[in-house]
């Protein structure tokens, strides 16, 4: 099993026919994603084409979200548009009730954000990831967003991460033993799905055995999550926090990285988790090693699903 996103899943991308849209649309599909339509109110009824090695594809363009949902059976969105037409982006497909709604652009305004999280949680028809996150991939299955497909296959950790390029790094680290899905929840100050959600969904999922989460400086987001595996967590996770050399004061890379006095820091966030039983890297690297030696523990392999 998988969490939030499985083969399926119909994905409809907003901002399909741009060029970043395009461009990842396609990657989407070689990756064996059901991408059913793209969404373009100004060429509705046309389709864009698509070719890769092995495969070709004509998706139909709908006028909107909803359309995309009545006519092509979407159930997963995919927003690439540009920051400032990401609001409205993300009220259309609340408004359709797009159960999954994945937001990659990167630089959205947070008061956006603040509001169209409100708005959903209001609705409560729609879960957001993101924005500025990688999306969320179950290998084998399909691919929501732009983390690259064939690092590794199926397995049994289940992976969360602030960062994209740290999502990638675990996902090869761990490319022999396989990932059950995983979650790029961005690092903006304010994002849809957080690492309690995560954590929560792979708790429910009897076939992720192991749980990896990769926090960052800033904020209380790895504190809280600390909190909860104490409480709510019974599977094994491991975890490792970004920024141990970071200066104090200093935004460093995402917008939420940023720590002010001793609050938000890596040494703060690894000592609370710690205290809740989990096991903290000091590098991405020892981090896999914790992983592997858990799943060895354990007698689990690749295929073990």
């Amino acid at each position: 099993m998988t969490i939030l996103l499985d083969s399926n899943s119909k994905i409809v991308v907003q901002g399909l026919t741009g060029s970043e849209g395009h461009k990842h649309g396609q990657l989407m599909l070689a990756s064996g994603s059901r991408v059913v339509a793209g969404t373009n109110p100004r060429k509705a009824g046309q389709t864009s084409e698509f070719s890769w090695a092995g495969g070709h594809a004509l998706v139909p363009i709908r006028a909107t979200v909803a359309e995309a949902m009545e006519k092509d059976g979407a159930d997963v969105s995919v927003i690439f548009v540009p920051a400032v037409a990401t609001k409205a982006a993300v009220m259309e497909a609340i408004d359709a009730g797009m159960p999954l709604i994945v937001v990659i652009t990167e630089g959205v305004p947070v008061h956006d954000t603040a509001e169209f999280y409100a708005y959903a949680r209001n609705k409560g028809t729609s879960r957001i990831l993101g924005p500025n996150c990688p999306g969320i991939q179950s290998p084998g299955e399909s691919n929501a967003g732009i983390i690259p497909a064939g690092i590794t296959g199926p397995g049994p950790v289940g992976l969360v991460s602030k960062s994209g390029t740290l999502t990638y790094q675990m996902m090869f680290e761990l490319r022999e033993i396989g990932i059950s899905t995983a979650v790029g929840i961005g690092g903006d100050p304010i994002i849809g799905t957080t690492h309690v959600d995560a954590l929560a969904a792979f708790e429910e999922d009897p076939d992720t055995k192991v749980i990896v989460m990769i926090g960052e400086i800033g904020g209380d987001a790895e504190e809280r999550a600390a909190a909860y595996i104490k409480d709510h967590v019974t599977k094994p996770v491991v975890a490792y926090v970004a920024g141990f050399t970071a200066p104090v004061g200093k935004t460093m890379g995402h917008a939420g990285a940023i720590v002010s006095g001793s609050a938000g820091t890596a040494q703060a966030k690894k000592e609370a988790l710690e205290a809740a039983g989990v096991k903290v890297g000091t590098t991405p690297s020892t981090t896999a090693d914790l992983a592997r030696g858990i799943v060895a523990e354990l007698g689990l392999d690749r295929w073990d699903r």
